[in-house]
């Protein structure tokens, strides 16, 4: 066999493999516009200080939230979507940290 097919073919399947996985770590990470319709009744926790905005951590994606009723609610607190603005999540506490 000519050794220059041999290395158009090992090259080729390194760049198809290397898309793949590529195109994979690209997907897992972006969050999708109807995506955010999925996570109301989801639970999260405070991850910054809702004073009323800060950011919550759902199914291990940081996403900006607001209190829904203006309440302060520190790191680490249980919370609850409630509704949606946008990629905005509105949210209420659901239990305060011992």
């Amino acid at each position: 066999m000519n050794p220059t097919l041999i290395v158009l073919a090992i090259v080729g399947a390194v760049g198809i493999t290397l898309a793949i996985v590529l195109a994979a770590g690209w997907s897992h990470h972006a969050k999708s516009g109807a995506r955010d319709l999925l996570v109301i009744g989801a639970s999260g926790f405070v991850n910054t200080r809702l004073d009323p905005d800060g950011s919550i951590l759902i199914h291990g994606e940081l996403w900006r939230a607001r209190s829904k009723h203006g309440a302060v609610v520190a790191p680490a607190n249980s919370v609850t979507v409630v509704g949606v603005q946008g990629h905005l999540l509105l949210v209420e506490p659901t239990s305060e940290k011992p």
